[in-house]
């Protein structure tokens, strides 16, 4: 298992563009010279890689060295394309299991979602470019290395790809809190992609305006909601069962 690796400065980091590396996010200094910041913010547009402007402090707290006012994190994994690999499942023959995760920003959640996907044979998990927990050595652990075997598609927009699925012939099932049906009253056993919300605020807007359809886990307590990666895993293993019910 890969390391969390980071490099500091401006050329590192176009260096590390320049080679391919699969950049997880980089932190800009506030305040730096405005002609600098614009040529490293175009070539971070460029490949729709997450940055952040953030206070110098923050920056000094991962090196005692000299940052030059840019910290880069390489991603200890490569990510995946949703637009080249659903293709692939349905030349294999295969119904299509998809996870999207609406900015889960827990990286021990997002640990323990992989864990429990991998598990339950899901095809690949899509994530957002901004609002996601950062895939790292904390969530790979977490994911007993799950992280490392299940494809990840890291997305600009959920909007536009919650689009493509649909014309793809994907269903987009939300689960929240007021969901139509009982998850185990959905049919599972067909091409679609769960959606789950964040910790703080569940489901955006935006995002849950593409569902086809929704659910929900009926509760019984009188605890308000499960842990996001409680949640997902009852659902996936749901529709394992569906699947293996049905094969």
């Amino acid at each position: 298992m890969k390391k969390e690796q980071y490099i500091f400065g401006i050329h590192p980091l176009l260096e590390a563009i320049d080679a391919g590396k699969t950049i997880d996010k980089v932190w800009i200094q506030r305040g730096m010279n405005p002609e600098t910041t614009q040529r490293v913010v175009s070539q971070l547009k460029r490949g729709e890689i997450p940055f952040q402007y953030v206070p110098k402090a923050k920056l000094d707290q991962f090196t005692r060295g000299n940052h030059q006012g840019v910290v880069t994190s390489i991603s200890p994994i490569e990510f995946s394309n949703i637009e080249w690999l659903l293709p692939t499942l349905y030349e294999k023959g295969e119904t299509p299991f998809l996870l999207i995760l609406d900015r889960i920003s827990d990286v021990r959640n997002f640990g323990a979602i992989c864990r429990s996907a991998e598990c339950a044979g899901v095809h690949a998990i899509i994530i957002p470019a901004k609002g996601a927990a950062q895939i790292n050595a904390d969530s790979i652990k977490t994911s007993a290395g799950a992280a490392l075997r299940i494809p990840i598609c890291r997305v600009p927009s959920i909007v536009q790809t919650i689009n493509f699925l649909t014309e793809s012939g994907i269903e987009i099932i939300a689960c929240f809190e007021n969901g139509e049906e009982p998850y185990f009253e959905a049919d599972l056993d067909k091409p679609f992609a769960l959606m789950m919300g964040s910790e703080d605020d569940g489901i955006s807007k935006n995002n849950l305006q593409g569902a086809t359809t929704s659910i929900r886990i009926p509760m019984a307590g009188k605890t308000a909601s499960l842990n996001v990666s409680v949640a997902t895993g009852i659902i996936l293993f749901e529709a394992l069962k569906q699947r293996a019910l049905a094969s």
